[in-house]
């Protein structure tokens, strides 16, 4: 028999109460559920898929295909990442081989950022001759088709070809044709994308038969607030500058532009003599004791190769230790080294041709594109 004791039945109301004030909640969490914000992946992913650019090819101005995964043909795959494959296609109403990035649609957060960012500077480079090309995206079985422009090797496959099986090196045209490429690239992320690349090494430089050589993989590159960057683990770490290992080193623990001229510096001196002019590090204090306390690296006509005085002071300007006293890419696009090759023609396909006679298969997995 319940009491009507005044203490029960104020515990008959807190009990009331407690369970109104459960539904209201319940009813709170079930509207919130209702409108909450996708997540970052999903949003990601979303971006993408909403593009104007799904479902179109574009390989020149103002023409554009309309088309599916059915128009094209899969000619085996070329590549491989974390993100999934990429795969050598041909788009037979066009008879266009393109790269096609197949990315999965379970990638990670901090993957699909970088293939969405990778995404937005080839998209914007369209105008730069030096930046490989973008031609269109696709969704096919929810995983996502990113259409670029094929190449036929990268630097850091191609030099590997020629100093260890070949048993030669690269000339100082090709070196300087690259060097000519890569700055001018650099430059236009710069001052028409106020964006810097962050990952300059051998691996991103691309070459094909047809003579060009172009800059890619932007997937790390960032927004410059001012003209400079503040991430520090953005990059490839054998090829970063000193002032971006060592924070104390720079003003507010940011860097500039100068960071990639110094990346440029190390993978010149590489491609240069054929090997990196670094020992292998251990640890990360050894990188820091040897990049941020000792002298930087240079180039030099030893080992019975001879390079020009030009070459040898744009190389090692680049390398300059003090980012205060390292050139950018506007007093670099001035040098006598790069004024050269912007008169004189090198036949970059013809040369290409002879190592990837030798070259061939490709070593696809470490290739990207």
């Amino acid at each position: 028999m319940a009491s009507n004791s005044p203490g029960s039945r104020l515990s008959r109301e807190k009990l009331k109460l407690d369970f109104q004030g459960g539904l209201e909640r319940r009813k709170l969490n079930l509207s919130a559920l209702a409108t909450r914000q996708p997540t970052p992946l999903q949003s990601n992913m979303e971006r993408l898929r909403t593009h104007k650019a799904v479902g179109k090819l574009s390989f020149v101005a103002d023409k554009s295909y309309e088309y599916s995964s059915e128009d094209l043909e899969d000619l085996g795959e070329i590549g491989r990442g974390a993100y999934g494959t990429v795969n050598k296609m041909l788009h037979k109403e066009s008879n266009t081989h393109m790269a096609v990035k197949r990315i999965r649609s379970t990638v990670d957060e901090k993957e699909q950022k970088q293939l969405l960012m990778d995404l937005d500077v080839v998209m914007r480079s369209s105008a730069c001759e030096y930046i490989v090309k973008f031609y269109g995206a696709l969704f096919t079985e929810g995983d996502a088709w990113i259409c670029m422009e094929l190449m036929d090797t990268s630097f850091d496959q191609c030099y590997k070809c020629i100093y260890c099986d070949l048993k030669e090196t690269i000339p100082e045209d090709i070196l300087g044709v690259a060097s000519l490429a890569v700055v001018k690239a650099l430059d236009y992320l710069k001052t028409k994308l106020n964006i810097i690349h962050r990952d300059v090494k051998p691996s991103n430089i691309l070459l094909d038969l047809q003579g060009n050589i172009k800059l890619c993989d932007f997937g790390i590159s960032g927004q410059l607030v001012d003209s400079i960057a503040k991430t520090r683990d953005a990059g490839c770490k054998p090829y970063m500058a000193p002032e971006r290992i060592d924070p104390m080193s720079s003003r507010q623990g940011s860097y500039d532009i100068r960071s990639d001229v110094w990346s440029f510096g190390i993978t010149l001196i590489e491609l240069a003599t054929g090997k990196f002019p670094y020992p292998k590090w251990k640890s990360v204090f050894e990188q820091l004791s040897q990049v941020v306390k000792e002298d930087p690296p240079r180039l030099t006509n030893e080992d019975g190769r001879t390079f020009s005085d030009e070459m040898l002071a744009f190389t090692n300007a680049c390398l300059t230790k003090d980012v205060t006293r390292r050139p950018k890419y506007r007093e670099l696009l001035k040098h006598p080294f790069i004024l050269r090759y912007e008169e004189k023609q090198v036949d970059v396909g013809s040369w290409l041709s002879t190592i990837l006679v030798v070259q061939a298969p490709l070593d696809f997995d470490k290739l990207q594109l």
